[in-house]
């Protein structure tokens, strides 16, 4: 008899499944590799995001054994690995940030009022945000952007990064904290009255 592979069921659903049916990982690739992908994109470039992205889900296939199945979202799981590959990247990092604090903004608004309003507003601001992001420690950076650029909550960046809920909120606080004193205690992106 042969067996269908497990397709659209919950994450840890498709990781046990993988157990016996290799070939329900790929469900998982199909739900997150876009996700993982520009996350890592907006940290380290376009260029090496592809190789981490797949280079993450060759670490998490060899260690599907040891998913806790508790879990049934896989994205935290998968954010941590991928952020400790980005950890051996810090150089790279570093490069992308201070190529981009020279880099022109892109724009992505839809009305042509609204594309100069935030150009105006992220050019001002992207030297010295991309600054503070490069001189937070590595711990805070990388809070900061799991929640801001991984959309992870509280509690999934404390599991990506096998840390307490405290430590991330503390670690948010500090890193938020830093950047808005290095943007001179302003938000850039409303308007002042």
């Amino acid at each position: 008899m042969i067996t269908q592979p497990a397709t659209r069921g919950g994450d840890a659903d498709l990781v046990s499944a993988s157990w016996t049916q290799p070939e329900a990982f790929a469900e998982l690739f199909d739900r997150y590799s876009g996700m993982l992908y520009r996350y890592v994109s907006k940290r380290l470039g376009p260029e090496p995001a592809e190789d981490l992205v797949g280079e993450t889900f060759l670490i998490a296939f060899s260690r599907r054994r040891s998913y806790d199945l508790a879990y049934p979202d896989a994205r935290p799981w998968l954010f941590g690995i991928l952020t400790k590959l980005i950890s051996r990247q810090r150089r790279t990092e570093a490069v992308r940030y201070r190529a981009l604090s020279r880099a022109p903004v892109d724009d992505h608004e839809d009305s042509p009022a609204d594309r100069v309003a935030a150009g105006v507003s992220a050019q001002a601001a992207r030297p010295a945000l991309i600054s503070a992001l490069a001189a937070l420690p590595a711990k805070d950076r990388d809070v900061l952007l799991l929640i801001a650029w991984g959309d992870l909550t509280y509690e999934e960046v404390a599991q990506a990064l096998g840390i307490p809920v405290g430590t991330v909120r503390s670690r948010l606080n500090r890193g938020r904290r830093k950047v808005r004193a290095a943007l001179g205690d302003t938000n850039p992106m409303v308007e002042e009255a």
